[in-house]
């Protein structure tokens, strides 16, 4: 049993172990203690009762092994992103350039930088370990996040985006890095990447090219896996895909991996959570359906389980009672595993 619940300060050691274990490309948790030291208090200043709205609020939260108190995961929500650190894409647009008198006609792609001070909600954040991938794990740590949302519908914005790592080559260099920013910044893409994690953005207001940037004048093999995402990360693609997740149409000015967008409503796990009183507490059949739980507090927990429908509310087993800390009579948000 894993349950996914708010992180706290005496998690510090392990999220710099998950942050330094990931290979960087993750922009909002590079491996600096100091620095993920801050995000863990803005976390616990985030989950404040007070919010009643979309901020600069970031919701971290970790996976831990309910047997071995271990933390293998985690997971966050940028309530808006923009706000006193701007936020930066590039948007994939497509020019029309006509000359009639020779009959040329041609559509070419262009990318124009985008600078966003009051954007939307953000999931981020998603790393698990890797001896960890499996079962449901990964689904646990990425889609309960959206039943975090779903309780708390008025701290988030109707539209939710997350930002997907970009390809890389087979010798750890991201081609897009290496064709575009490089001739720039004069650094490597992991120094910028953290340096954009810390906080530190004013590089790119001042050196990121602020002309559009032609796609056809590009290498072939950088048009070739612009917004394909790192392949570590197709699996976390593939999966919001299919909870209602299409392309933005922008790009990470970094990697030129894919944003992804969907309206909060649309969200399968939105859309299909019930919520329900606990009326009992026992074994449940064992060919029930797994399902998302959650309790619905700002002292949040969720796992895998089942809620098996008895007359005036849900059945949970032992098990995961005690992982959302709820007793007979209290609430449980849920929502289909699949």
């Amino acid at each position: 049993m894993h349950v996914f619940r708010p992180i706290r300060e005496a998690d510090l050691p392990a999220l710099v172990a998950l942050a330094r274990s990931t290979g960087g490309g993750l922009t909002t948790l590079p491996p600096d203690a100091e620095f993920l030291e801050g995000r863990i208090q803005d976390a616990l200043r985030a989950f404040s009762p007070r919010v009643g709205k979309p901020g600069g609020e970031y919701y971290l939260f970790v996976l831990e092994d309910a047997a071995t108190g271990e933390i293998v995961g985690t997971s966050g929500i940028g309530a808006r992103v923009g706000g006193f650190d701007p936020w930066y894409s590039y948007e994939v647009r497509t020019e029309k350039h006509v000359h009639r008198p020779l009959k040329i006609e041609r559509e070419i792609t262009v990318l124009h930088l985008k600078e966003e001070h009051r954007g939307p909600t953000e999931v981020c954040s998603l790393f698990l370990r890797a001896d960890c991938r499996r079962g449901s794990n990964g689904r646990l740590l990425s889609l309960a996040r959206f039943l975090f949302i779903a309780a708390f519908p008025r701290r988030f914005t109707e539209t939710i985006i997350a930002e997907m790592r970009g390809f890389v080559d087979a010798a750890g260099k991201s081609p897009f890095w290496e064709a575009v920013g490089r001739k720039f910044f004069d650094f490597d893409f992991y120094r910028a990447d953290v340096l954009s994690g810390l906080g530190e953005k004013e590089f790119i207001a001042d050196l990121m090219p602020r002309h559009p940037i032609y796609v056809p004048l590009l290498p072939p093999e950088v048009q070739a896996v612009l917004g394909r995402t790192h392949r570590d990360t197709e699996p976390a693609l593939a999966l919001l895909r299919a909870e209602g997740f299409s392309p933005l149409g922008e790009i990470d000015i970094f990697d030129g991996g894919p944003l992804m967008r969907a309206v909060r409503g649309d969200v399968r796990v939105i859309k299909q959570t019930r919520t329900a009183p606990v009326v009992e507490i026992a074994p449940v059949d064992a060919k029930a359906a797994p399902q998302l739980l959650a309790n619905g507090r700002l002292d949040f927990r969720a796992c895998v389980g089942a809620a098996v429908e008895r007359e005036g509310g849900v059945a949970l087993d032992e098990t995961c009672a005690r992982a959302l800390g709820v007793c007979v009579g209290d609430a449980v948000n849920f929502s289909p595993l699949k």
